[in-house]
């Protein structure tokens, strides 16, 4: 059944379209996703089909009696409750059946007669009622969906007056969820989640009894919820069945097909168009009605157009300036605390060059801690941190305190670079796609996603060749991680880095190492190893007893499992390579076909019978080239 539907929908703000032509629907119980880059319209999409904003044109048409939930990025709830009483306030109708049904209890023991008759039907009433909505459950569900969102008993007293605002946002995501509407829309629910609490969301919302809309950048929670992905994209909206893998899978298949489909058609238009100007330079009558003829013939083909680049122009590469010893870092007895909060103790792991290590845990397990100390902007309490020879690091921070807020973009560069002019730098900048009068702009002003890009390519020019990344993903779109991703896994270097994207995780990791129980336990794999392990492994091991670094390779032989993992990322950086040099030759090519184009088009070429078949047989000699080119692109890519 169709709860929501979205006919022809458009909206601009200041002449500037942020989308035309919308058609979507929703239907009962289904899991939907919203994609896009950043600012490409998807939260004022939800607001229009909210009714808070009105479309420009098109309509928005919603079932009867539709009950629908709406959690915004950032809330800032005002209440003097605590937060058992905000959450417990959802259930309102059900405490006050519950009151009242007692109250016809303690009076029905005195009445008599009708007004007895009365009270025992209107009691029956609300006790059909109360069991029906489970309301003996609601404490308990209450609770549930706290614990499941993070919160511990003793914070369920806490006063919403004293919340941080992320703490508020999950408040109010533990309200939308007890609410039971028939639809959801929820823009970043993952934001302000840990991992167990992000994993309970998924599974509330696999079994949640409504729809459900999403707006998410977490892929991995897009995967293991939605069925449909609509992807907003050059102001258009497409929507895909599938979840995010799928979506994305199939959308790269589209785009080679019409990217291979766009190639084929311009090689046969460069192709009749060279057999057009052969006719006509021999200047005879039926040589000239033969290219007449092919002319209307190809002014009547429809002509493709080339598909829109599937990433954006930011280019991020990251190429060490000297390759490090085998031995990259050595971590041994390290230990912190703050006051009686202890950290962590007796920390032990390695890094090896190549390797990409992630850590991960629980918000507060000292992880981003753990970084300061070993790039030496934080103490530890005991233990030491040995790096190895030709070592030298870069530190991506998660809040940006690396940056100089009262400077400019340029400023930024300028200053870590003395040794690059204004047009490298310019160049650089443009490559992260700051431009024009922005690299003039504060540092300070920039947005989250903004500040992230500058701190990553800060990163690429350091050229270090161990990177330390604490959240890196946090602020970035899709498409922005995508890339980082590949310059991650294309990097000869040796990452440590903090993340809570499990999709990035299982992208980039060769080792993951789980700080719990103040310690750290060690897995070879990704996260889905991780995942399909890590309940296995913490059943055997008592919280007080976790080891240091415990090994949990994916084979019997972690070591060949570690070796493996490693020839295959050779492998895929090997492709890799292959792909970039077909690519361009291929540019080279085409670009050296349209010069001989333009000379075979000169009067004066067509007249010199030699040269001109110079430049044919040169000109064949690409085409026969850039076919067996294509080719090659086609099974790289």
């Amino acid at each position: 059944m169709v709860i929501l539907e979205c006919h022809n929908l458009s909206k601009e703000f200041n002449d500037v379209p942020v989308f035309r032509d919308v058609n979507f629907r929703m239907e009962t119980r289904e899991k939907v996703a919203v994609v896009g880059p950043n600012g490409a319209g998807k939260t004022t999409l939800l607001r229009v089909m909210l009714g808070e904003l009105s479309p420009d044109e098109g309509q928005v048409v919603i079932s009867r009696d539709l009950r629908i939930g709406y959690l915004a990025q950032n809330q800032n709830i005002d209440s003097r409750n605590t937060i058992y009483e905000e959450l417990l306030g959802t259930k309102q109708e059900l405490i006050d059946t519950e009151k009242r049904i007692r109250e016809l209890e303690r009076a029905m023991s005195s009445l008599t007669g009708d007004d007895l008759i009365k009270a025992v039907e209107e009691h029956d009433r609300l006790s059909g009622f109360f069991e029906r909505e489970r309301g003996f459950g609601i404490r308990g569900e209450v609770t549930g969906v706290a614990h499941g969102l993070g919160f511990s008993d003793d914070e369920l007293d806490y006063s919403i007056s004293t919340l941080s605002g992320g703490q508020k946002t999950r408040v109010a995501l533990g309200k939308l969820l007890l609410t039971k509407n028939d639809l959801i829309i929820l823009d970043e629910p993952t934001n302000h989640l840990d991992m167990n609490a992000v994993e309970w969301l998924e599974g509330y919302i696999r079994s949640y009894p409504g729809a459900v809309l999403v707006v998410s950048h977490d892929r991995y929670f897009m995967d293991r919820i939605v069925t449909r992905v609509a992807e907003i994209d050059q102001n258009r909206l497409t929507v895909w069945d599938g979840n995010y893998s799928s979506f994305a899978e199939k959308k790269a298949k589209a785009r080679k097909d019409a990217l291979h489909a766009w190639m084929n058609q311009q090689k046969e238009i460069r192709h009749q168009e060279e057999v057009i100007r052969k006719l006509k330079s021999f200047n005879r009558e039926k040589s000239i009605k033969r290219a007449e003829s092919r002319e209307k013939m190809l002014d009547k083909i429809e002509v493709l157009e080339k598909p829109a680049e599937s990433r954006l122009d930011m280019h991020l590469s990251f190429t060490p300036c000297v390759e490090s010893g085998n031995d990259v870092l050595e971590v041994r007895g390290l230990a912190k605390s703050f006051g009686d909060n202890r950290l962590f103790s007796d920390l032990n792991f390695e890094l090896k060059r190549g390797e990409h290590v992630a850590i991960i845990g629980n918000n507060g397990t000292g992880k981003t801690t753990l970084l300061k100390i070993i790039n030496h902007l934080m103490p530890a309490d005991k233990g030491s941190i040995t790096t190895g020879v030709r070592v030298k690091i870069a530190y991506y921070d998660q809040e940006h305190h690396v940056l100089n807020n009262a400077g400019t973009l340029f400023d930024e560069i300028s200053d870590a670079h003395p040794d690059m002019n204004n047009t490298e730098i310019r160049t650089r900048l443009a490559a992260f796609l700051f431009t024009g009068d922005d690299v003039f702009k504060r540092v300070g002003d920039l947005s989250g996603g903004e500040k992230g890009r500058l701190s990553l390519l800060k990163l690429m020019l350091s050229k270090a060749n161990l990177l330390l990344l604490d959240e890196p993903t946090n602020h970035l779109d899709i498409t922005s991680r995508e890339i980082l991703e590949e310059a991650i896994r294309s990097y000869e270097g040796t990452v440590l880095y903090v993340s809570h994207d499990r999709y990035f995780i299982n992208r980039t990791a060769t080792r993951i190492l789980d700080l719990t129980g103040r310690q750290l336990v060690n897995y070879i794999g990704d996260y889905d190893y991780y995942a399909s392990h890590r309940d296995e492994r913490m059943s055997k091991l008592a919280p007080s007893a976790v080891p240091a670094q415990q090994e949990v390779p994916a084979s019997p032989d972690g070591r060949s499992d570690w070796q493996a993992q490693k020839k295959q990322q050779k492998e895929e950086r090997r492709l890799a390579n292959e792909l970039k040099k077909c690519e361009e030759e291929i540019a080279d090519l085409e670009a050296r076909s349209k010069e001989i184009d333009s000379e075979l088009a000169l009067p004066e070429v067509g007249y010199d019978l030699a040269r001109l078949r110079t430049l044919s047989d040169e000109q064949q000699q690409i085409n026969d080239r850039l076919e067996i080119l294509y080719a090659q692109w086609e099974e790289l890519a």
